[in-house]
């Protein structure tokens, strides 16, 4: 799909014959899929199927061997190392265990000057966590993490998200909430890939679905 001359201005994701392999192993064969602003994408696939890496290329932190992916018109690895507006989860979110989720965050958020105090303190409310809460994140449970990782994700404003399993480690009543949250997000105008083990979260979130096995390998 071209996005034209006005490429630049437009939100979202265009992936383009995209091919990666480490050593004999090909990973990646051939990946083409467009992701405009307000629908999300879901991927699907076991594990070792190359989920993880496309979304790490996407990011630019892996480079392609051959093929185009563009963020929000920028050509990711030529125009651009890291795109801008790109709000992320990929595998377990890291941060400092000694300290609270709030300064994480305020940590986070000085790199680029774009969230501010309030910005953070409502991002943390929107995930369910407490800002105010002084427990150190190496303390935090798996789904606290979690909603930790959507927060900083969020929490700038980005026009796209990748999102690698964001409800690894949620309850019931936590999945849920997420999913609300996406689907909000979505609303906004959000362009967004979204990799799940859960079959329902695919078929709740997405409006396009890829199986990475069965049609780009």
């Amino acid at each position: 799909m071209s996005w034209g001359e006005n490429m630049e201005e437009i939100s979202g994701i265009v992936v383009e014959h995209v091919y990666k392999s480490f050593g004999k192993e090909q990973i990646l064969s051939d990946v083409s899929f467009t992701v405009p602003a307000g629908r999300i994408f879901g991927i699907v696939g076991n594990n070792g199927s190359g989920k993880t890496v496309l979304m790490k290329c996407i990011c630019g932190f892996l480079r392609p061997d051959s093929g185009m992916i563009r963020v929000n018109g920028c050509l990711v690895g030529k125009e651009c190392d890291f795109p801008e507006d790109l709000g992320v989860i990929i595998e377990t979110p890291g941060f400092l265990p000694n300290i609270s989720g709030y300064k994480n965050l305020k940590i986070l958020a000085s790199l680029k000057g774009i969230a501010d105090r309030d910005e953070i303190r409502k991002t943390m409310l929107r995930v369910g966590l407490d800002p105010d809460m002084k427990k150190p994140v190496g303390k935090y449970s798996l789904g606290m993490r979690q909603r930790l990782g959507i927060a900083q994700a969020i929490m700038e404003n980005p026009k796209v998200l990748i999102l690698d399993e964001p409800f690894n480690g949620l309850d019931k009543m936590g999945v849920t909430q997420m999913r609300e949250l996406l689907k909000e997000l979505k609303c906004q105008g959000k362009a967004m890939i979204l990799a799940s083990h859960n079959a329902q979260d695919i078929e709740v979130l997405c409006d396009d679905v890829h199986d990475m096995e069965d049609e780009w390998k």
